[in-house]
């Protein structure tokens, strides 16, 4: 069987999902670098691949899939059938991470997305004082969700929950923000760092922040 094949973007926090997963899961992969600075995803050829041409993309013996959570959950499900402590068998465990992937991808990541991207692509250098509140926001609803709790799940154990929404993160730390009224935050941070796979997570997060920070003129 053909090892795993991962399309990849080091900058991008969904790849670092998927790869962090990889990671925790100890599985053999091949990273194929897709320069999304350079729009190598456009190329022919990953188009043919990938029609939304988005990375990550992974390949597993022929088979494509794209989303970094859809991803994770597959790599998951089909590895380990009996289950694992990333993503338990248990429905409300598995309900609690879910939640926790869906405040990331429609709450927490979008709010990081706002800030950066108007700068990374529409030539601003200012962050709007609304999305840098709105982010911030976010961040609080974390640390309330953390109150009490080790990991975001309210498990005992990471999950795929803790790798998505510590990528996010990462990328906000590495562009300057200050976490320190966020202690829950902090230390659930401080955690996941001893993660498979988290010292490559920031330093991917440290290339995306280098771009951002290089073009604006202002702080987070």
């Amino acid at each position: 069987m053909s090892p795993l094949v991962l399309y990849y973007f080091a900058p991008s926090a969904p790849c670092r999902i998927a790869l962090s997963t990889i990671r925790c899961l100890d599985l053999d992969v091949e990273l194929r670098i897709v320069d999304l600075f350079k729009k190598e995803q456009l190329q022919e050829e990953f188009v043919k691949l990938n029609p939304q041409h988005t990375v990550p993309t992974l390949v597993d013996d022929g088979f494509v899939l794209i989303e970094s959570r859809a991803i994770a959950i597959y790599l998951i499900e089909k590895n380990f059938q009996s289950g694992h402590s990333l993503y338990p068998k248990d429905a409300k465990e598995r309900a609690l991470i879910n939640q926790k992937l869906q405040f990331d991808c429609g709450t927490l990541y979008p709010r990081i997305r706002a800030v950066c991207l108007p700068i990374l692509f529409g030539g601003q250098t200012k962050i709007s004082d609304d999305n840098r509140q709105k982010l911030f926001d976010a961040v609080e609803f974390l640390n309330t969700f953390l109150e009490g709790k080790t990991y975001v799940a309210g498990s005992e154990q990471p999950t795929i929950a803790d790798l998505s929404i510590f990528t996010s993160i990462a990328n906000i730390v590495e562009l300057g923000a200050d976490l320190s009224k966020y202690p829950n935050v902090v230390s659930w941070y401080e955690t996941c760092k001893q993660l498979p796979g988290s010292a490559e997570n920031v330093v991917g997060a440290k290339e995306f922040a280098g771009k951002i920070t290089s073009l604006w003129q202002d702080k987070l």
